[in-house]
């Protein structure tokens, strides 16, 4: 019986472990001269004849072929043919194995991997296919019996022997993993990373003479590293000898007196020996040397800064240290943004502003700095500021729109519509494929209002429309284009659709239930209408005179006319410009407005 594989299934197996090498491996196994080994020998090779060897070739490239056309049921029933001519053919072995994996019928791909590599124990990838499917299926034995074969079968290769190290590491067997470290360490030579490795593992063993004996023997192979010398007193401090730490500490400081390694070390170790004077003067040798890179002293002050908030101590020395590198350096911005976000998180937020634009003074470009000012504007409404901001950050750092967004917005509050729609359109030349879609549709509703306010509604409509392309569901859009559309008493059928989502997603927003209620006044609906404008009324709309007067209308048509005389009144006393009010006022009825003001 056939096995029949779901073509929709299988577009997700180029991504399974196995990648299609076969045909290229199996050439360049082929190419290899056979290495001798001890393991089990190859089974025999079906012998074929040349038209039987040029049927399989035929066949298995066929079966690649479709593969690649993701014909994949096709190509499996090749494969299967391909092992009816040869049985013992690895190459189809390891495609047919992949397809196993793929459907989960493990027993099934893994025999077929199995075979695959006694076939052709010289082709690596197959045998590094089958270790990997084994350590996936936790078969941690065959694994390692696997991959210790492979160390010597494949000398050249690493990943077996970072496979070996994980598994024994996992088994706690660390005579095994200090037997591949060495092997490793043959290979790339001695290094800081695999002396570690085996000085961790030593201490595991509680060998601490070979665990100090092999940091030793890092500082000897490069004895002009005094890095390795900082290390080996490290690991002393870490260790307990700290006289012996001290030392080397001191002998490279009397090298190199300008190693910030070594006198972060050395402060470290008065820290720990309870010396607080000198530690405190070791920070400041460090911290307040010119030649000290900026990027360890920012490491240093972060450790100082932890250091200093799990001791319970009070943020003076750190602000202190902080305004003595400050001056130091005047031109570093990378210390003085740590200083305002700490200052920030103090609740010294006075204190963190000039910080902070002393370091966009350093650096226009730096968005986080600016980023953090603009937060403080927002909050504070202060929308100079904001424009201050902004205009320069557009300049700065033209690709984040967060600024032209700000921007637009403080130019609106500051009635410059025509600045604002030109920094909207902007904005919109700077769009990646990756930018929001809701952010883009927040700089066509802006667009949109500027237009309406110049009048220039057919614009606006259309900008609108845009804003829904890239998000049909933003409310404020929605509202705004259908209040329009109410006032100018078109598309009311459009309007009333738009509007009602936006009392569906906010049903306690006195702006959007006024609007649907004046949208169903203008289609006669005054019943229904009345229900919605009291909804906007409950919801603080008696704050809004443009929806006091919008209540008065309705419950006129309603016929409740002293109703909408109080409600006329209200309009008045709250300030309304409506042209038309003091006429309903005065001759008691409904009087249409034909320049209403919009919200």
């Amino acid at each position: 019986m056939k096995l029949r594989i779901n073509i929709v299934l299988f577009l997700l197996l180029n991504c399974f472990l196995f990648s299609s090498v076969a045909l290229g491996a199996e050439a360049t196994a082929k190419k290899k001269k056979k290495k001798k080994t001890e393991e089990k020998a190859a089974l025999p090779v079906q012998g074929l004849t040349p038209e039987q060897q040029r049927r399989y070739d035929y066949f298995f490239l066929e079966a690649a072929r479709l593969k690649v056309q993701k014909d994949y049921d096709a190509a499996f029933d090749l494969l299967q043919h391909c092992l009816t001519i040869n049985p013992n053919a690895s190459s189809a072995l390891y495609e047919v194995a992949q397809y196993y994996m793929f459907l989960k019928q493990m027993p099934q791909g893994e025999a077929a991997l199995e075979k695959a590599v006694e076939n052709d124990p010289d082709n690596y990838w197959y045998s590094q296919g089958l270790a990997n499917l084994y350590l996936q299926q936790n078969e941690t034995e065959k694994a390692a019996t696997l991959l210790e074969s492979m160390v010597t079968r494949f000398s050249d290769k690493m990943d077996p022997l970072y496979n070996l190290l994980e598994i024994y590491n996992r088994q706690e067997e660390y005579d095994k993993v200090i037997d591949v470290l060495n092997k490793l360490e043959e290979r790339m030579g001695k290094n800081e990373q695999l002396s570690m490795e085996k000085f961790r593992i030593y201490l595991q063993k509680k060998d601490d003479k070979s665990a100090f004996r092999e940091i030793e023997s890092l500082v000897a192979e490069y004895p002009m590293d005094t890095r390795y010398q900082i290390v080996l007193g490290d690991v002393y401090m870490q260790n307990g000898k700290k006289d012996q730490a001290y030392d080397i500490y001191k002998k490279v400081l009397a090298e190199e007196p300008d190693n910030a390694m070594a006198m972060y070390s050395l402060a470290s170790y008065y820290e720990e020996t309870g010396q607080k004077e000198l530690y405190e003067q070791q920070l400041d040798t460090l911290l307040l040397n010119r030649k000290v890179p900026s990027d360890t002293k920012l490491s240093v002050m972060r450790q100082f800064i932890v250091q200093n908030e799990q001791d319970g101590k009070d943020s003076t020395r750190v602000i202190t240290l902080f305004s003595r590198i400050m001056e130091q350096d005047p031109d570093d911005a990378q210390l003085p943004l740590l200083y305002a976000q700490y200052l920030l998180s103090k609740g010294m937020n006075k204190e963190a502003w000039p910080v902070l634009r002393q370091v966009l003074a350093i650096d226009p470009t730096n968005t986080a700095a600016r980023m953090m000012l603009l937060g403080e504007a927002v909050r504070q409404e202060d929308y100079e500021e904001i424009i201050r901001l902004c205009e320069a950050g557009v300049e700065a750092s033209p690709d984040m729109l967060e600024f032209y967004f700000y921007l637009a917005i403080a130019y609106n509050q500051a009635e410059r519509t025509d600045d604002a729609l030109a920094i909207c359109q902007r904005a919109l030349t700077h769009i990646k494929d990756n930018s929001k879609k809701e952010v883009i549709s927040d700089f066509y509703a802006i667009i949109g209002d500027a237009y309406h306010t110049k009048n220039q509604h057919d614009d606006a409509y259309a900008a609108y429309d845009s804003a829904l392309v890239y998000n049909p569901s933003n409310i404020g859009v929605l509202n705004n284009y259908a209040y329009y559309l109410s006032v100018e008493r078109r598309d009311l059928d459009k309007a009333e659709e738009m509007s009602y989502k936006t009392v569906k997603a906010e049903p306690n927003n006195s702006t959007y239930l006024d609007t649907y209620a004046w949208i169903l006044f203008e289609k006669g609906n005054y019943a229904e209408a009345r229900l919605y404008i009291d909804d906007a009324l409950k919801n603080e709309g008696d704050k809004s005179d443009v929806i006091v007067e919008h209540c008065g209308d309705i419950y006129y048509m309603t016929g409740d006319v002293d109703g909408a005389l109080k409600f006329w009144k209200q309009a008045l006393e709250a300030g309304s410009k409506s042209k038309t009010l003091k006429q309903k006022i005065q001759k008691k009825k409904y009087i249409a407005d034909e320049t209403k003001p919009t919200e």
